[in-house]
């Protein structure tokens, strides 16, 4: 694999690093990350990235290195991989142990930062736009008994990946999840958004979502377009019947949405506001 792997302090090619089978990420999903990518050989918004992490390390408890190694780290397996553009990872586990689940097991947290050669999405799904299925698996309630807390981006990413396996046999390009009571919570890996009757629509964090740092810059972006924006409870229907949607993601940026569970959206093509906050966006990234 080509990239390179930051380390035990070391940068390594990407098919060279290796983490101990008893590191807690490995056995339970048991870490905290990021993704982002660059513009311009510039990560997009790492300071909101790192300040996110921080938080979800709080959230679940997770000691982070000092901020100023993460950030050395980053920069040092970005200057060696020496690629115009990268997605970069930031991982950081509780550390390894003993078998067992209780966090005492764990000796030290572990920090692993990746940047592989960025690979955007094929342009013509840009053009075009993709399409996307309800899925069966759900998203949990902010503050909901037991759940882990959605604003906590951690390793644990079954839920999803079942999701997108289920998007996938649909022949969906991604899985859209409801909450326990069928709202529209978020994409597997993105947020969504709808347009309708000229305003911009998102499902609120108290859904049980990610704040996407994307989501965040778009719905700015939109506002500085004088288009309304709304943080509101959205069902099913309300995608089914939008004029427009989209997702978004760090990678993705703004993705046009045209069909949901093989029904037409809108006019089935990206609509004129989704183009608009795109290129807003895609500016904004641009300029750092």
């Amino acid at each position: 694999m080509p990239g390179k792997v930051w380390i035990e302090g070391f940068v390594v090619d990407a098919d060279a690093a290796r983490v101990p089978v008893f590191d807690r990420g490995f056995l339970y999903g048991d870490s905290v990350y990021e993704v982002m990518r660059t513009f311009g050989g510039r990560p997009f918004a790492l300071g909101e990235h790192l300040e996110r992490l921080a938080r979800s390390a709080a959230l679940l408890e997770i000691a982070l290195p000092d901020r100023a190694l993460i950030e050395q780290a980053t920069v040092a397996v970005m200057e060696a991989s020496q690629e115009k553009e990268v997605y970069v990872r930031i991982v950081v586990t509780r550390g390894s142990g003993p078998i067992g689940l209780d966090p005492a097991f764990a000796d030290a947290p572990r920090l692993v930062v990746m940047a592989l050669p960025l690979k955007v999405p094929d342009s013509a799904l840009y053009r075009d736009g993709v399409a996307v299925a309800l899925v069966g698996a759900r998203r949990s309630s902010l503050g909901a008994p037991g759940a882990v807390d959605p604003q906590a981006k951690s390793g644990n990413y079954l839920n999803s990946v079942l999701a997108v396996a289920e998007a996938r046999r649909k022949s969906a390009y991604e899985a859209v999840l409801c909450d326990a009571v069928g709202r529209l919570a978020e994409g597997a890996s993105s947020n969504i958004f709808v347009v309708r009757i000229g305003r911009l629509q998102t499902p609120p964090l108290s859904v049980g979502l990610l704040e996407g740092i994307t989501r965040r810059h778009v719905i700015a972006c939109a506002r500085s377009l004088a288009i309304p924006v709304d943080e509101v409870a959205l069902w099913p229907v309300d995608l089914q019947r939008a004029d427009e949607a989209f997702l978004t993601s760090s990678v993705r940026g703004v993705m046009p949405v045209v069909r949901v569970d093989g029904a037409v959206v809108g006019e089935g093509q990206p609509g004129p506001i989704t183009r608009r906050i795109s290129d807003a966006y895609l500016a904004d990234a641009q300029r750092g």
